[in-house]
């Protein structure tokens, strides 16, 4: 039997693009202090009727200003904070043990605007989740450049490399600066070692968006195929 609602309910979008609630507002503030609400998470407020920024909640402005003076500065030796994690779709279903122990495989890389992140055609040694900033791939012909697709915070790309070593199919170029964290073929197959434990999970994660995109590219070509068919190609 659903839970009943009140006017003093929250609804929460994911980083997953799924709602999460409805919550009362303790379960609310745990959740900013757990990070998994950030300052600009949507947040649909009932009393109102209106989704608004998780800071813009009256209620929530002294949870976040105690949460950002409370939490250490650093929880990890590279510098990473568990809770930064959730901002990758993939690892919204880990628990927070579970994102601790991920730091240990991964490591924060910063990217300048223009910078080519990955080249198309060299070996590919690692994936990348994107934490803030935006991504454009691209291909180059003739000086002419396509751009197949646009990464953005929670998105990640290169996931290929983590199973085999083949040539990068296209550039990554950095539209603005980013930071990411940069996995490893070599941390993911320490962590197999190590972890196996996350490791089933993370890759579960993984192949699910895989088998989204795959879908996804199926879909698409499909509509070009009739579009081909009834326009009498």
């Amino acid at each position: 039997m659903p839970e009943p609602q009140t006017d003093n309910d929250f609804i929460i979008w994911g980083i997953d693009d799924a709602p999460y609630g409805p919550v009362e507002l303790p379960v609310l503030a745990d959740w900013v202090k757990d990070e998994r609400v950030l300052k600009e998470t949507w947040v649909f407020v009932r009393r109102s009727g209106t989704w608004q920024r998780a800071a813009s909640i009256p209620e929530l402005k002294d949870v976040f200003v105690h949460a950002t003076s409370s939490r250490p500065a650093v929880t990890a030796p590279s510098g990473i904070k568990p809770g930064s994690l959730r901002r990758i779709k993939i690892l919204a279903g880990l628990s927070d043990a579970q994102l601790e122990q991920l730091i240990q495989f991964v490591e924060p890389q910063s990217m300048l605007q223009w910078s080519v992140v990955v080249k198309q055609g060299e070996p590919g040694d690692a994936m990348y989740l994107i934490l803030d900033g935006e991504l454009r791939a691209r291909t180059m012909s003739g000086g002419k450049e396509t751009i197949l697709a646009t990464f953005g915070p929670g998105d990640f790309f290169g996931d290929m490399s983590l199973f085999d070593h083949g040539p990068r199919s296209a550039d990554v170029v950095a539209n603005v600066n980013s930071t990411a964290l940069k996995f490893s073929a070599a941390a993911f197959g320490r962590m197999v070692k190590e972890a196996p434990e996350l490791a089933t999970p993370f890759l579960q994660a993984v192949a699910k968006t895989l088998a989204a995109r795959i879908r996804a590219s199926n879909k698409r070509l499909d509509r070009i195929t009739q579009q081909f068919h009834t326009s009498g190609g």
